[in-house]
């Protein structure tokens, strides 16, 4: 099968999540976002969507995926559905409830990583809510950055099949997420996370392995990874990192 993953196009966002899951696992999929217009892809292909014109049951927002007739929203919500199907979950019903989970969690950090920067509204610029982000981050750098990271080197430590993975002893889609994560919260806090870094060990260690598994590894190096910028999830403002 061929998958249509609709996104907005210029920016990684919680699109980049999905991407890394088809392109880990080989997937024949379409980015239409990235698509051109005169093709019947694009911005338009993802607002004919939206609007309701090409489906009766309307996503609220991107990223959402058209498997066949299935149109499916959410991230953690396309994830469980592709995971077994491209190979990055096991059949059993408790391992993927789990790995359900804990996608869930980071759909929860993901948020908040966001509002650091528009902690009062995504309808206002960054330069609108300054001063309100400058306390936002002080407390993300100084309460839930840690708390969050040290939930999932938990994880790790505790896993009963060993610490290389988040879910039993196998590679999963979950590890590709908090892969994602770290190397956004690298871009956006470098200060931050690093002042940290001896504290995760197993962090490192699964970021390390998955950047260097084949298809990520050349994914990363293509020109189908977009770069991290200042116009999606993690954005680096140096005085969101406690520099001055």
């Amino acid at each position: 099968m061929r998958y249509e993953l609709f996104y907005w196009p210029g920016i990684q966002g919680r699109g980049e999540y999905v991407r890394l899951a088809l392109e880990d696992a080989g997937a024949d999929y379409l980015d239409v976002g990235r698509g051109s217009p005169d093709q019947d892809l694009g911005v338009p292909a993802l607002e004919m969507y939206l609007s309701g014109d090409a489906t009766p049951r309307p996503p609220f927002a991107p990223p959402f995926l058209k498997a066949g007739d299935l149109v499916i929203s959410h991230v953690a919500n396309i994830l469980q559905f592709l995971a077994p199907r491209l190979g990055l979950i096991g059949e059993q019903e408790d391992p993927r409830i789990w790995a359900h989970g804990l996608q869930l969690t980071l759909t929860d950090f993901i948020a908040e990583i966001h509002d650091v920067h528009h902690p009062l509204s995504s309808t206002l610029y960054y330069e609108e809510q300054r001063d309100e982000a400058l306390r936002r981050a002080d407390l993300f750098r100084r309460h839930r950055l840690p708390r969050f990271l040290e939930y999932f080197e938990q994880v790790l430590e505790q896993n009963p099949r060993g610490a290389e993975y988040l879910v039993g002893d196998e590679h999963s889609y979950v590890d590709l997420s908090l892969f994602q994560t770290v190397l956004g919260l690298r871009y956006a806090f470098p200060r931050a996370i690093g002042q940290l870094d001896d504290d995760l060990p197993k962090i490192n260690a699964l970021v390390a392995r998955v950047a260097e598994r084949p298809r990520v590894r050349a994914y990363l190096d293509s020109e189908r990874r977009q770069p991290f910028n200042e116009d999606g999830i993690f954005r680096h403002y140096p005085e969101l990192d406690g520099e001055h």
